[in-house]
């Protein structure tokens, strides 16, 4: 079993914490994560709520079904019965006894208000990605940390994967299961009955949804917008519905941790910056199938290649947050004079860390203008920026501006 990162941090909140939410997109991996734990370094008796038996049972009787369970305990997918958060609040309140209850939901905990508001103070919540790339390789990234720290610079590298691996990786994503089919043919047929899942399944269980059919469409229409900034608007023009019942579809995308937003950085510097998120594919390899985005075509659209590996250092850097031992937040910057920065890092002081991504395999130094611009901004703040590109050369262009293979985030 490919070992997941994020165990260290549940354990440790199993150490003082009485309950711990695990969320995560169905199929991430959260199961195996749970059972693994429950067998061995925090032993408990698991259950997951997908068995029609146990559903029924918490659904019945939610007080009477926890009432029963004795000792630490797993409850798996909680998104299908929200109502026993009532009775795990109340059960934790007569013993608050460290680690009770670990939890796992295919949907956000935001978009089950009975869950957050009945275990506020009561639990720590912690997020499952897809596989990381340094998960896929054994090893245990901390690129945010080493940047922060001034450690992440060109003599650390090592020889790059070359432009065809790295298509390679960017489009397969993350998702366990993937990893296995060995055929483009086999990974689209399991994306495709992925989504419907998805659909059948979660979304019903936290919404109910007037027009289903709506939903793939929208998150096809997303996935061609993947790295831009979001319009509500045009997509609803697109989409041909109304604005309030986009945004209750995208919030649903959102639930269901399929799309994520990025927000931008502001920090009180006025209206000379842009306030709109841009929109992220929690995947890759979802938002590769959703494109119909193949290797070869990948390797001669770089144009459309770019977008998509924005997203991809993206979400490589939110996954490697969820371990990282600094407290991290993670932003676009982008003013209406058309500056930008496609990823800022901004840790607790306030101190920054800015990313460009560059499809391309040669860097110039034009390609530093919008992170030269960041760093005559804020001055001392700021750390280091760094171009990362899909070449083999790893170059300072000067003291704090560094141009890097993408895949110094997890080498």
């Amino acid at each position: 079993m490919i070992q997941r990162h994020l165990t260290r941090r549940v354990l440790e909140a199993l150490q003082d914490t009485p309950v711990v939410y695990i969320q995560g997109a169905r199929q991430t991996g959260k199961s195996t994560l749970v059972e693994a734990i429950a067998r061995g370094p925090h032993r408990a008796r698991y259950y997951t709520l997908d068995a029609a038996t146990v559903l029924a049972a918490a659904q019945a009787d939610p007080e009477g079904f926890i009432a029963a369970l004795s000792g630490p305990v797993v409850l798996d997918e909680v998104q299908r019965a929200p109502e026993i958060a009532l009775a795990v609040k109340a059960d934790v309140d007569k013993q608050r006894t460290p680690g009770r209850f670990l939890l796992t939901g295919s949907a956000s905990v935001l978009a089950l208000p009975r869950v957050s508001d009945s275990l506020a103070g009561r639990m720590e919540l912690l997020t499952l990605w897809p596989f990381s790339q340094g998960e896929l390789e054994g090893t245990r990234e901390s690129f945010a940390d080493r940047a922060f720290a001034g450690a992440e610079r060109p003599e650390d590298g090592s020889k790059a994967l070359g432009p065809s691996a790295l298509i390679d990786r960017v489009l397969l994503g993350g998702y366990p299961v993937v990893q296995t089919r060995k055929s483009a043919e086999r990974r689209a047929a399991w994306f495709e009955s992925y989504i419907t899942t998805i659909l059948q399944r979660d979304v019903r269980d936290i919404a109910q949804v007037e027009n289903l059919a709506q939903v793939p469409r929208l998150l096809a229409l997303l996935a061609s917008r993947a790295g831009s900034l979001i319009n509500y608007a045009d997509l609803a023009r697109s989409l041909a519905t109304p604005q309030s019942t986009l945004k209750r579809y995208m919030a649903l995308l959102e639930a269901t941790l399929l799309v994520r937003r990025l927000p931008a950085w502001s920090a009180n510097l006025g209206s000379r910056l842009i306030k709109s998120p841009k929109l992220l594919l929690t995947d890759t390899g979802l938002l590769a199938h959703l494109l119909g985005l193949e290797p070869a075509r990948a390797a001669r659209d770089r144009t459309l290649f770019g977008h998509v590996l924005e997203n991809f250092v993206a979400m490589e850097l939110v996954k490697q947050l969820t371990w990282s031992q600094g407290r991290f937040q993670l932003f676009h910057f982008r003013t209406t004079a058309g500056r930008k920065v496609d990823l800022l890092l901004e840790d607790a002081a306030g101190n920054l860390v800015g990313i460009e991504v560059k499809a391309g395999a040669t860097v110039e130094a034009k390609d530093f203008a919008g992170l030269r611009f960041l760093a005559d901004l804020v001055g001392e703040r700021f750390r280091q920026g760094f171009v990362l590109h899909t070449g083999d050369s790893a170059v300072s262009f000067q003291k704090n501006l560094h141009a890097l293979p993408v895949e110094f985030l997890w080498r």
